[in-house]
C-alpha cells in the first residue's frame, strides 16, 4: 500500500516536516525562502526607485497588437543598474528629456513580470523631476527646469 499521513498522538512533528517538504514545489514559497526577489530585482526590496534618464526608446508591442510603445532607459541612483521603464499616457514622453530625474515603480504584471504586450518592461515612470506625470498631463503643474 502507499504511504499515508501519520495519525496519532505524537504525529505533529512528522506532519509538519512533510508539509514543509511539499511546500518547496510551490513557486511563491520557494522564491520567498531563497530570497530571490531581493537578490535579482534591480529595485531591491523597495517599491520605487530614483534614476536618471539615459535615452528615450520605442518598444514594439507583441502580437497580435502593433504599436510603438514609448519608454525610457533609466540608470538607477542606488546601484547603477540600467532598466527600461514604460511612460504611460498620451504624449507622456514629451515631458521627459535626457538627464531628467525620474521615479519608477513596478508596472503591475503577474508575479512582478512585464505587463500586457510590452516585452521585457517591468517598470513604469511615475514622477519627473519631483512632479507627478499625472499632474503634468492635466496641466496642474509645470515641469521644473533643472
Amino acid at each position: 500500500m502507499g504511504k499515508k499521513s501519520p495519525k496519532g498522538l505524537f504525529a505533529a512533528r512528522k506532519l509538519r516536516l512533510k508539509r514543509l517538504k511539499f511546500r518547496w514545489s510551490q513557486r511563491k514559497f520557494k522564491r520567498r525562502m531563497l530570497r530571490l526577489k531581493e537578490k535579482y530585482d534591480p529595485l531591491g526590496k523597495a517599491p520605487m526607485a530614483r534614476g536618471i534618464v539615459l535615452e528615450k526608446v520605442g518598444i514594439e508591442s507583441r502580437q497580435p497588437n502593433s504599436a510603438v510603445r514609448k519608454a525610457v532607459r533609466v540608470q538607477l541612483v542606488k546601484n547603477g543598474k540600467v532598466v527600461t521603464a514604460f511612460v504611460p499616457g498620451d504624449g507622456g514622453v514629451n515631458f521627459i528629456d535626457e538627464h531628467d530625474e525620474v521615479i519608477i515603480a513596478g508596472i503591475g504584471g503577474t508575479l512582478g513580470r512585464s505587463m500586457g504586450d510590452l516585452p521585457g518592461v517591468r517598470y513604469k515612470v511615475i514622477m519627473v523631476n519631483g512632479v507627478s506625470l499625472d499632474a503634468l498631463y492635466k496641466g496642474k503643474k509645470q515641469k521644473p527646469v533643472r
